[in-house]
């Protein structure tokens, strides 16, 4: 009884997931410009698809990375909304390469060999993708030169590392992301900004420690806690049957980021 019940839970999982036409539904009818770019450095090509604003100046990029679930459809989404609040939002497929004949997530054929995929990517590879995004998308005629990373799930703990690496980051938005050493906390350069479901045990629970450590590397860390959210609550937030707890985080949690977003 428990294997069928496990079965029919992951069955949900994979469907909840995959099954998202209201995130594809968005960026049809979005106004916005779309595109995808293939950056390439040494070897490596990292196809990356990115939003513009509809605004008169130059605009803050922020470089966003994705679930363990790789560049989906909702994933993509999250860069039309940045757009549509006024900044240039740029998601590397860092699993570009990945799949049998040099795809990436779309060819991966699903979500349980996507999240293998990303459970063998090399941190380092992770860190130059992320390096060549923020290269690319610094020097863009309608950037102002200023780049921020955001991430959820396995990105949120990607976004907390990488803030470790590039000093040129204005600020690092940590949705639902374990953190990283106390030991790379120290060479962090901006502000780290999280947020948290209150539900999501695993997760938040190193919300205390983290905030101590950040403390002693005399770092900004500025977690927020959505009490009834659970984990991914960004995405499931946002769907059709979103429930109220996670609907609300979801809705909060955007309010915070655009007003961090707009003190850049």
């Amino acid at each position: 009884m428990k294997s069928i019940l496990l079965s029919f839970a992951t069955i949900v999982l994979t469907f909840s997931v995959h099954a998202q036409d209201w995130a594809k539904a968005r960026l049809e009818r979005s106004p916005r410009h779309h595109e995808w770019v293939e950056l390439k450095y040494g070897d490596r090509k990292v196809n990356c698809y990115i939003t513009y604003p509809e605004v008169k100046d130059k605009a803050t990029a922020v470089i966003v990375i994705h679930e363990i679930f790789g560049l989906s459809d909702w994933a993509r989404s999250v860069t039309d909304e940045l757009a549509e609040a006024g900044y240039i939002a740029i998601e590397p497929d860092l699993l570009s390469g990945m799949a049998p004949g040099g795809g990436g997530t779309a060819e991966l054929g699903g979500s349980d060999n996507v999240t293998k995929a990303i459970g063998k990517l090399p941190p380092d590879q992770v860190t130059a993708d992320l390096d060549a995004v923020a290269e690319y998308v610094s020097k863009l005629p309608s950037c102002n030169g200023k780049i921020a990373v955001a991430g959820f799930c396995w990105g949120g703990g990607q976004s907390f590392r990488y803030a470790t690496h590039n000093k040129d980051l204005k600020a690092a938005f940590v949705f639902y992301g374990t953190p990283p050493s106390a030991a790379d906390m120290a060479k962090i350069s901006c502000p780290v900004y999280g947020f948290y479901g209150g539900k999501d045990g695993r997760v938040t629970q190193t919300v205390t420690n983290t905030i101590e450590l950040m403390k002693q590397a005399k770092k900004i860390y500025e977690p927020v806690i959505y009490e009834g959210a659970g984990h991914a609550f960004m995405r499931l937030g946002e769907q059709p049957d979103a429930g109220a707890d996670n609907k609300k985080a979801h809705d909060e949690s955007w309010t915070r980021w655009k007003e961090l977003l707009g003190k850049i």
